[in-house]
């Protein structure tokens, strides 16, 4: 693993439930100081109530300055100018993050600099921070993603993957589209916390009270239910099949109002990252009911590895990535093929099986892809 450096990450929000970012920094943060930044000038926000909440945590975030998860693991949220694409816009952050990263990095040991930016367009970055190497860690198609400037984006990871010194992608078809503009560019997929998600099928793990009386079988989903999750194809799935439980946990950040009066439909919110493997337990299939578009042809959902690591059959719209795990999961597009996906999830299952999805995933730890990310990155 990487050791004895200072590594600058710029990130989406820390306080949000944990990511690959996540994972892997706190894994670097073993041997590294890791200084996280909540990076927040890539989207122009909206007069919306949910942006309108994100800019009041934002602000108070900036207020209380670093803040110290650990030892070696610190937080920064920068004051930025959330207005891309402005003219002189970025002039001026690059001026203000540059100006806060001297400051907040003063007090750490001195000593080589890395930077790892998860953001598309941090270009204007590289060479600033007399780093030793610039990672640009490609997670999504963000130009495909709502309010985002879709040309401005493009440009600017372009410039970013042009400049950087390797480009890490986590999909096939990531990597298919980034190649042509660094030769530096690697395909390291999505690791699991195996030995979280691992503990539903323990006896001891305990299923949470809200879920314990829902009827069975529990068809599962947990993640933030965004405009990327077809839950419109759920609800049709439930109103076909009334005596099977539909159970969606994560932060609605889409309107789910029209589903809410399905008896067999439960919206349960957001829970904690620790309550996970218990509702897992819960479940007798993991679902990853997401629309097909070209953000999701580049996605590589973490929940289908958590699923899997739980020991749960997988039932998933058609997606490249999840499609690699064709012995372990059941492909479904339309509402009648979903609901045959479904049925056929729960007559297969078998303790063999389960059994076999789960020694699978001990293989694609967080541990392995750091270690392979390391040696990446230190070549």
């Amino acid at each position: 693993m990487i050791e004895n450096r200072n590594i600058v990450c710029l990130a989406s929000n820390w306080h949000i439930d944990p990511t690959s970012k996540h994972q892997v920094m706190k894994l670097l943060a073993q041997r590294n100081h890791v200084l996280w930044v909540n990076y927040h000038a890539s989207r122009r926000p909206q007069a919306s109530v949910q942006d309108l909440r994100a800019i009041a945590r934002k602000l108070g975030q900036v207020v209380g300055g670093i803040e110290e998860i650990t030892p070696t693991l610190r937080v920064l949220t920068p004051m930025l100018v959330p207005l891309p694409g402005l003219p002189g816009v970025q002039t001026v952050n690059r001026i203000l993050l540059l100006r806060q990263l001297h400051r907040a990095m003063a007090s750490l040991p001195r000593r080589p600099v890395q930077v790892w930016s998860f953001a598309p367009d941090a270009g204007y970055l590289v060479g600033r921070l007399r780093e030793e190497c610039f990672v640009y860690y490609c997670v999504d198609e963000f130009s495909e993603f709502e309010g985002y400037d879709k040309l401005r984006i493009q440009r600017l990871e372009r410039e970013l993957m042009r400049a950087a010194s390797v480009v890490i992608t986590t999909s096939a078809s990531l990597h298919a589209s980034k190649s042509p503009f660094n030769p530096r560019t690697h395909l390291v997929t999505h690791g699991v916390d195996y030995e979280h998600f691992a503990r539903a099928a323990l006896p001891e793990t305990t299923v949470p009270d809200d879920i314990r009386g829902i009827p069975k079988p529990i068809f599962g989903f947990y993640g933030l239910i965004q405009h990327w999750v077809d839950v419109a194809l759920v609800a049709e799935v439930a109103r076909r099949r009334p005596a099977w439980s539909f159970v969606l946990i994560g932060e609605a950040l889409q309107d789910v109002s029209a589903y809410r009066s399905l008896p067999n439909l439960y919206f349960l919110g957001r829970r904690p990252y620790a309550s996970l493997p218990g509702y897992a337990k819960a479940f007798d299939v993991g679902l990853i009911p997401f629309k097909q578009n070209e953000l999701t042809r580049n996605v590589n959902p973490i929940k289908l590895r958590e699923y899997l690591s739980a020991g749960l059959p997988v039932v998933s719209t058609p997606l490249p990535e999840v499609a690699r795990y064709a012995d372990f999961v059941y492909l479904a597009g339309g509402a009648d093929e979903f609901e045959a996906a479904c049925l056929r999830a729960i007559r297969e299952d078998a303790p063999e099986r389960r059994a076999a999805r789960q020694a699978a995933m001990t293989r694609e730890t967080w541990a392995a892809k750091v270690e392979e990310l390391s040696d990446l990155v230190s070549r």
